[in-house]
């Protein structure tokens, strides 16, 4: 029998692969092919909204981590998207799974696809949510100065996340902060925060991710062989909802979702639509 938690009390626990001690929580029925879920920059495992986790928890197995040098889980901090995506994978041998789902938010959507290119028979099915493809397609709206200012912050506050992640419309901000209201329940617990040095390791990462040649990007999307469920809100300031209309354009089997009224946090601005819509992609 298997016991369940909800997600803001979820504990933690550990599993060891050859480059670090992997720490991760684990909630839902066992059974079926487990939901791993892979975090944005700057974020730990303490940053997923706990109500996310519990509807996603509730029909399946889901498995949250830090990946190596992140939050809780030690080891060198890695600085490239493929680096992070060797570690994801280090982490589920390290449980002993032979096949996942992912779900990928903003980095952690890119990384998913790195997962999935360098281990395809390891994936089943890929969510991408507030993310692209591994790569800048031509066309995609550069970041702006202030969001870049932003993800250099080692402490962007409140009104910096309301900005990142959620339009700035009256619904957007009731939205947003009562995500980070949420949040704030775990977080309060005194976990670790992303070091600086794991920060400018994520940047590099990103850096060389904005330097994807187009061909090589398409050549990587149209090799991708798991259906992807792409999803973005429209007022995306980070990663532009056009990013995943591109990435759907090359991948063979992939379907896009766009919420009019959100922006990098839909998920968790539109938590029932969301998850329904994951559940159907997944099935049960």
């Amino acid at each position: 029998m298997t016991t369940t938690y909800t997600a803001d009390t979820l504990e933690n626990h550990t599993a060891a692969g050859p480059s670090a001690v992997f720490t991760y929580r684990r909630t839902g029925p066992r059974g079926g092919v487990p939901l791993v879920l892979l975090m944005r920059f700057r974020g730990t495992i303490d940053w997923w909204d706990p109500e996310f986790v519990d509807r996603l928890a509730a029909d399946r197995d889901v498995i949250l981590f830090d990946n190596v040098g992140i939050g809780y889980t030690g080891g060198e901090p890695r600085d490239t998207s493929e680096g992070f995506a060797d570690g994801a994978i280090e982490f589920i041998e390290a449980l002993g799974l032979t096949q996942v789902d992912l779900l990928g938010w903003s980095l952690g959507g890119i990384v998913a696809q790195h997962v999935a290119l360098r281990r395809p028979d390891l994936v089943r099915k890929i969510v991408v949510a507030g993310s692209s493809g591994p790569g800048v397609a031509p066309g995609t709206p550069e970041m702006s100065e202030r969001v870049l200012s932003i993800m250099a912050k080692p402490d962007a506050d409140a009104e910096d996340l309301l900005y990142l992640f959620y339009p700035e419309t009256e619904q957007g901000r009731a939205a947003g902060l009562e995500h980070l209201a949420k949040v704030a329940k775990r977080l309060e617990g005194g976990g670790p925060a992303v070091t600086e040095d794991a920060a400018q390791g994520q940047l590099a990462a990103v850096g060389r991710l904005l330097a994807v040649e187009w061909d090589q990007l398409k050549a990587e999307l149209r090799s991708i062989s798991q259906p992807v469920l792409y999803a973005n809100g429209i007022h995306d300031v980070m990663i532009p909802a056009v990013s995943s209309y591109k990435a759907v354009e090359q991948v063979p089997d992939s379907t896009l979702v766009l919420y009019s009224d959100a922006g990098h946090a839909f998920l968790f601005q539109h938590i029932d639509e969301f998850v329904a819509q994951i559940n159907l992609f997944l099935g049960h």
